[in-house]
């Protein structure tokens, strides 16, 4: 019953945060010449998603006052920076060459404008909370093979086109004039006269389907089909090899029950092999139990998590462009699952006999904020220096600090002492010796990084075709829309996590090494490095994007959700192991 709720709570607030600017404007109906909303949000080069800057660092025309709007938490972490815009579009008032602006720009104010275009700038406003794209210029390199030879044109003219129903605004679009150009080919004074024109056009589109437009492209029957036939081939791939395994090992398994179940009944004193010659020795807790507990605890957290976000996925709260709210959503769940946590990792701990739990809980909660709060501090930092969006104000920075030490360490304190509390007892199905036996000398390929590489490989391989589409909305301008394709990869994820860990766990103490802890979520989370892998990949040979800033911010960031991956798919690891290696121990005669 508690786990109802508490999706129910989240929903409620995430639905609260994320749709506040929605309730200033798209819940509002209009009569004719009613003013509508509409705010400039940022500019930027079109290949770099994070570098990204206010709409008015460029000397565009602005109104008198420049108005900022509140933005919930999630919308600043997203880089919004909603402020008024200097057109006018009235509700049914159609405009023909309006002029904003006449203006003269100056040699420095051309130079900027020059910039702007040369790195294929773009604009993003929101009317009645609908999003509005368009370059702010081109470039004419036509029949130009010298770059010192190309000119640089700012559009001045732009049309919005609206489409409505009844009193309601249904959808917008921008087009630039191409002949209405302001030539910035030459550093000297330019004269320009900025204009607009509103056209007004009845649509029988309901205003509820008004955002379908924008999570269309991804879902149309071809690219859908081909999205759906890619998934199905690779994990229809990976489960088919998956399988086999699996009755490869089981089979194996049951060939060794019947062994060790007849040398117990013909010659008791016969030596044992195999993984049951080191029963009194795999139950033998790890070493450096205390960061082995603090790294379940987190990748616990992690995958709650994700489970959470799934379910508000699937239920339709990250609808296109609810702006901000899967920001607003994962700062608040993994502030409310910080408790999970505390809980999972102390109460390991103590059953692990660890005794000084405070200092694990300390390193609990420092093992994944730790490396991310010391990467947004440099990114933080760059973005500054850039005077970019992506750079957090200080009140913001306030807000999340005070949720981490308002909520997030409470709730661990509070999870960690429930987990001391616990007295639960480490469930050994055989009695550890007094002394470890030697691990005997195996080859390179039994080593841990190369058991890590092979683990991570068939995870990797089911998961990699999507990976793009996620890449592409992530770090790009497409809309991730089809959470149910995603949903069945993570759990096929899960899967093949889980059992390739259990076969190389298998094989491993088949060998007679007996340290299978730390290989087993070593080798689940090795997906991870995979992911980082891909990373490179994508960077270099499927995008376009340039800079120090945005090197930065896709390197860092992804390194904190490829670390994330490591920590969750490494409990998932560990856990499989773990029940495996207690059901196989258990079911024969260890004396």
């Amino acid at each position: 019953m508690e786990k109802p709720m508490a999706i129910l709570i989240i929903a409620v607030l995430i639905t609260c945060c994320g749709e506040q600017a929605r309730s200033d404007a798209s819940d509002n109906r209009y009569n004719g010449g009613d003013p509508v909303p509409l705010y400039a949000n940022k500019v930027g080069p079109f290949h770099n998603p994070s570098e990204t800057y206010r709409y008015f660092d460029l000397p565009f025309c602005s109104p008198d006052p420049v108005k900022d709007k509140t933005e919930a938490l999630g919308e600043v972490l997203n880089g919004d920076r909603l402020v008024s815009a200097p057109y006018k579009l009235d509700f049914l008032a159609e405009k023909d060459s309006e002029v904003v602006c006449k203006k003269k720009l100056t040699k420095e104010e051309v130079g900027q404008f020059r910039n702007a275009v040369e790195k294929d700038y773009y604009f993003q406003m929101y009317y009645d909370d609908l999003p509005i794209w368009g370059f702010i210029g081109k470039v004419d390199k036509e029949g130009k093979s010298d770059p010192s030879e190309y000119k640089y044109f700012l559009y001045k003219h732009i049309q919005f086109d609206i489409l409505y129903n009844k009193d309601r605004v249904i959808e917008i679009s921008a087009r630039m004039d191409p002949h209405s150009l302001v030539d910035l080919t030459e550093d000297k004074n330019v004269d320009a006269e900025f204009m607009y024109t509103v056209k007004w056009k009845a649509t029988e589109i309901p205003f509820e389907q008004r955002m379908e437009k924008y999570s269309h492209t991804s879902s149309l029957p071809h690219h859908l089909e081909i999205h759906w036939f890619s998934i199905v081939n690779s994990c229809v791939t990976v489960l088919l090899l998956t399988g086999f395994l699996a009755t490869i090992l089981m089979r194996v398994l049951k060939n060794d029950f019947m062994k060790y179940a007849h040398d117990e009944e013909t010659a008791d004193d016969q030596e044992e092999t195999g993984w049951k010659y080191i029963h009194g020795d795999v139950f033998r807790y790890p070493k450096h139990k205390s960061l082995f507990a603090a790294a379940l605890g987190s990748g616990t957290q992690l995958f709650t998590l994700t489970v959470f976000i799934f379910i508000l996925a699937l239920v339709g709260v990250f609808y296109p462009y609810n702006r901000g709210a899967l920001f607003t959503a994962l700062v608040v769940i993994y502030a409310l699952t910080s408790g999970i946590a505390g809980y999972t990792a102390i109460s390991f701990y103590c059953q692990l006999e660890g005794t000084n739990w405070v200092r694990n809980l300390l390193l609990t909660g420092c093992l994944f904020c730790g490396p991310l709060f010391l990467t947004f501090c440099f990114l933080n930092t760059v973005a500054i220096a850039y005077s970019a969006t992506a750079a957090l104000p200080f009140g913001t920075i306030v807000v999340i600090v005070l949720i981490w030490t308002l909520v997030t360490s409470p709730l661990l304190v509070l999870g960690g002492i429930a987990g001391k509390n616990s007295k639960a007892e480490f469930q050994a199905p055989c009695r550890t010796t007094k002394y470890p036996r030697e691990i005997p000398s195996l080859p390179w390929y039994r080593g841990t990084l190369p058991q890590m590489a092979m683990a991570g490989f068939l995870p990797f391989s089911a998961i990699y075709i999507e990976l793009y589409y996620i890449f592409a909305s992530v770090w790009g301008h497409r809309i991730y829309t089809i959470y149910s394709i995603l949903f069945i990869v993570f759990i096929i994820l899960l899967i093949v996590t889980a059992f390739i860990t259990v076969a190389l766990t298998y094989f491993q103490l088949a060998a007679e090494d007996h340290e299978w802890w730390w290989r087993s979520f070593l080798c689940g989370g090795s997906t991870g490095l995979f992911i980082y892998s891909y990373c490179l990949y994508y960077y270099y040979a499927r995008s376009d994007m340039s800079g120090f800033m945005q090197t930065s911010f896709f390197f860092g960031y992804m390194a904190c959700i490829c670390y994330g991956f490591f920590l969750m798919l490494g409990s998932v690891g560990f856990r499989a192991a773990l029940l495996f290696v207690r059901h196989i121990y258990r079911s024969i005669k260890c004396e």
